[in-house]
Parts: structure tokens; C-alpha cells; sequence
């Protein structure tokens, strides 16, 4: 079978790419590193000949409001035409558990990818929405956002992180299975208050920032209710834990402590 991973080249896309290829899949990594543009449409039409599966792992460069908007309906209108032409049989879009949600629908980027999610079903192409939790990952980012001088206040919003071999794990056996026409759910072994989940991978680390657990706090933009960034009860669980997927993760060689001592909890205020 043919497949193109456009953001083949991405932290999910290459994991991607290495497993459909282990499956012994024809596996185009499109990217615009590669000539694959799904903004300004280079090379699409080309790349997607003979193409049976697309899976669209592609995220915008600028998480502004309108940019992040314009960028997921633009390559989602390119997308579509192209795999019109083509024939394609099936589509797969990662997207975040949670979207849809009233108390995420502040959020810019939950906002466009409820846009991109509606140019999938409108389609008319057979299509699996793959909605993730939080990746792993993203703990540091996370950090960063909520910054201040020396405290980081971050939402007490339960959070099920979910390591991106996990991730791709799963988008690999979607993409080869028979398209859903529905949304499907992956999420971590683990939830925790997002705040906790920060701090104890900040005392993991030895970074000295304590993190505040504030109910207020925003998460890109939205105020978190306890049940936001959960899935529901039918969603596929991964495999790596937090100690698991720490001590293979780019942060091993930082370990402060070893990982299944990592248990620190964020502040009380």
C-alpha cells in the first residue's frame, strides 16, 4: 500500500514513516523540506499519485490565533483537492482529545483544529480522526508557557500524557486498518493534575523552577475544567509511563534522580 505522511519528517511523523516502512509499505515522508507543500500546494499533486492512505501529521509553525487557523484550513483545502484527484481511500488526522469541548473552545489552536476536523468530515473522503491526549514531550513547553521570573503557575486540569512512540504506535495501526469515519481516542497509562505532571518532570530533570497549582491558570489560552484534557473511557491506552518514557527520552542523560523516584508534587497555594 501507498501512504504519504505529510509531516513525515515531524517528532510523530518520522516514528510513523520507520513503522510503515518496517510493514513493509510503499511510504512517501512529505514535507516542504522535501518539496511537499500543503500551503502553497508544491508538489502535491505529484506526491499523491498512486496514493491509497493519506495521514496528515502536519502543525502550523505559528500557534497564533488566526495563523494557526489559516494554516490548517489552507492545507486542509489543498489536501482534499489533491486527494480527490488522486483517489485516495483513506484519510487519518491526529488531532487533540478534548477539542470540541466548551471549555477548550477558547483556545486558538483547539479552535482549528475543530476547523481542520470539519474540512475531514466534509470530505467525503473515507477518514479515521485520531485524538490524542498531551504528549509527553510537551512537558517542557508546557513549563515554559506558564513562566514567570522564578514560579510557573499551571492549571490544576487533570492531564493523561501519552509518550509519542505510543503515539505513533497507534496512528501506524490506524492508518493500516479500515478507515473509521469516526473519531478515535489515545491517551497515557496516567492521569494527574497537569501542574504535578510539570513539576515532577522539572524535579526529574534537576531544573529548580517550582511550579504553582493554580485553578486559574490558563493552558494556551484556556481555562481548564478537572475533565478537559481527558478521554473517554473508550480510548486506547499506550504502553510507556512516565518513568518509561523518561528514561529513553532525550532528558535521560539529565536525570536528577533515577526515575522511578521522580515523585515530587507540585506547590499548594
Amino acid at each position: 500500500m501507498k501512504i504519504i505522511v505529510i509531516g513525515g519528517t515531524g517528532l510523530i511523523g518520522s516514528k510513523v514513516v520507520e513503522r510503515l516502512r518496517k510493514h513493509g509499505h510503499e511510504v512517501i515522508a512529505a514535507a516542504p523540506s522535501s518539496g511537499v507543500n500543503t500551503i502553497t500546494g508544491e508538489g502535491l499533486d505529484a506526491a499523491m499519485s498512486g496514493v491509497h492512505t493519506v495521514i496528515d501529521l502536519a502543525n502550523s509553525p505559528s500557534f497564533e490565533d488566526r495563523a494557526v487557523l489559516d494554516f490548517f484550513e489552507t492545507s486542509g483545502r489543498n489536501l482534499f483537492a489533491a486527494e480527490h484527484k488522486a483517489g485516495v481511500q483513506h484519510h487519518v488526522a491526529l488531532s487533540v482529545v478534548g477539542t470540541g469541548r466548551p471549555a477548550f473552545s477558547t483556545s486558538g489552536y483547539i479552535r482549528a483544529k475543530m476547523a481542520q476536523e470539519a474540512l475531514v468530515r466534509a470530505s467525503g473522503i473515507p477518514c479515521t480522526i485520531v485524538r490524542s491526549t498531551q504528549f509527553f514531550e510537551f512537558l517542557n513547553g508546557i513549563a515554559n508557557e506558564g513562566a514567570g521570573d522564578r514560579e510557573i503557575h499551571l492549571s490544576t486540569g487533570l492531564m493523561q500524557p501519552i509518550a509519542s512512540d505510543d503515539v505513533a504506535d497507534a496512528v501506524t495501526d490506524y492508518a493500516r486498518g479500515k478507515p473509521r469515519n469516526d473519531v478515535v481516542e489515545i491517551a497515557g497509562p496516567d492521569k494527574a493534575p497537569l501542574a504535578e505532571w510539570v513539576q515532577r518532570f522539572l524535579a526529574a530533570i534537576g531544573d529548580p523552577r517550582q511550579v504553582v497549582a493554580d485553578p486559574a491558570a490558563p493552558y494556551f489560552g484556556a481555562r481548564l475544567e478537572q475533565d478537559t484534557l481527558l478521554p473517554t473511557d473508550a480510548a486506547r491506552i499506550g504502553k510507556l509511563d512516565f518513568h518509561a518514557w523518561l528514561s529513553r527520552s532525550a532528558y535521560a542523560d539529565r536525570l536528577a534522580v533515577a526515575p522511578g523516584a521522580t515523585t515530587g508534587h507540585a506547590a499548594a497555594h
